[in-house]
């Protein structure tokens, strides 16, 4: 695909983002919106192998990537009306037993890059890919498997993190500071890309450097805009979770057009 066609593929998927979370009443909005051009990258760039996997660590993240999927053609885009309603196969967190494409089921945070550092050293050479959020580097398990991943060599593990500033209850700043996250990578022996996550030719040069990198784990730190591509939401942690009225349903969705 040309790479000039990822900004329209992020707009689409960003509008049925709000579309499924308004239908359903309520859902994760923040992130969903800032990492969007991040999966669309990975999935419409040229990057993921016929072999390689990608886990989902922050599950809340779901919204994003069910859209990316049905656009890949995954399942159809139609049932993406169905998401959090009762019986769906697209729960409000992914299940893997429920949806082509989806490796774990998440929902507790911390617990992806384990995931995807087991099955890094399981299926080398082919290439494991983890998104994380920048809150969850509050979890101890996250460092555990950092740790783990570097001892192991594991260079066919590629970690993203969205760093989009906010957590639930407030700016990750001041809830949990991890500054300076590139140099706690680095001291534990991974490569460290630091990027725009909204500059299409950033995250892809990352990506493919990423594949070039011998005897460590990467690690893509990704700056994002919580609730990108919506004025009234961008930035801000309110809207990590939230329930979309009629009138900002319609406003948001013009600013995507």
């Amino acid at each position: 695909m040309d790479s000039n066609d990822l900004p329209q593929i992020s707009k689409k998927v960003r509008r049925q983002i709000l579309e499924m979370i308004y239908q359903a009443g309520s859902g994760h909005l923040a992130g969903s919106l800032s990492s969007t051009d991040l999966l669309v990258s990975l999935y419409f760039g040229g990057i993921l192998n016929k072999n390689d996997k990608f886990v989902l660590s922050c599950g809340h993240y779901a919204p994003a990537l069910y859209a990316v999927l049905a656009n890949a053609g995954k399942f159809p885009e139609k049932e993406l009306k169905t998401f959090g309603q009762l019986g769906t196969r697209l729960q409000t967190h992914p299940h893997n037993l429920s949806l082509p494409g989806i490796e774990t089921s998440s929902g507790p945070l911390g617990l992806g890059l384990a995931q995807a550092a087991g099955m890094a050293m399981g299926i080398k050479p082919n290439r494991i890919y983890c998104l994380m959020s920048d809150g969850e580097q509050d979890e101890g398990g996250v460092w555990e498997t950092v740790m783990f991943a570097a001892k192991y060599k594991l260079d066919n593990l590629v970690a993203i993190i969205d760093k989009n500033g906010i957590q639930i209850d407030g700016k990750t700043s001041e809830i949990m500071p991890t500054e300076d996250l590139a140099a706690k990578y680095i001291s534990f022996g991974w490569e460290v890309f630091e990027i725009d996550g909204h500059v299409f030719g950033q995250v892809l040069n990352a990506l493919e450097f990423a594949k070039t990198v011998k005897d460590k784990p990467v690690v893509i730190i990704a700056r994002t805009i919580a609730g990108k591509g919506v004025s009234f939401m961008e930035g801000k942690w309110e809207w990590h979770y939230a329930s979309l009225s009629k009138e900002l349903f319609n406003k948001a969705l013009k600013e995507l057009r």
